[in-house]
């Protein structure tokens, strides 16, 4: 369904920075910066790019809005949650854990990058992949 994510940034440096340790927790590779300045990261068949705004106005992040990524389980997800809160991310929410929904249980940890984006690592178990 998705080709890519992509989220705004006033400072590359940090977010490179934040996105490498937070993507380096889960098994990724330092972001590539391109010659626009965005940094790529390509993990697992995804694609997450960070970018100034073109429009040359300030980025923000959505109000509401959510970028989730698939954790291989929930030590992953403790890890990338550490990652992200050690390399100028906050952690948000509850504390990382599992959740029921009522589409089954999942192990949610929440952060907001350093320019405010929403962003989540999921993990569902097995026996409760019901989407």
């Amino acid at each position: 369904m998705f080709s890519h994510m992509m989220v705004g940034s006033n400072d590359i440096a940090r977010s490179k920075t934040f996105y490498d340790s937070l993507f380096g927790a889960i098994g990724g590779r330092p972001g590539i910066e391109d010659d626009r300045g965005r940094l790529i990261y390509l993990h697992n068949g995804g694609m997450f790019l960070v970018t100034p705004p073109i429009d040359g106005a300030e980025a923000t992040h959505a109000n509401g809005g959510t970028i989730g990524f698939t954790m291989a389980d929930a030590a992953q997800a403790d890890s990338w949650h550490q990652a992200g809160a050690d390399n100028g991310g906050t952690a948000i929410e509850d504390p990382p854990g599992f959740r029921e929904a009522s589409f089954g249980k999942l192990y949610l940890a929440y952060l907001r990058d350093p320019d405010g984006n929403k962003l989540c690592g999921l993990y569902r178990p097995p026996a409760d992949r019901r989407i």
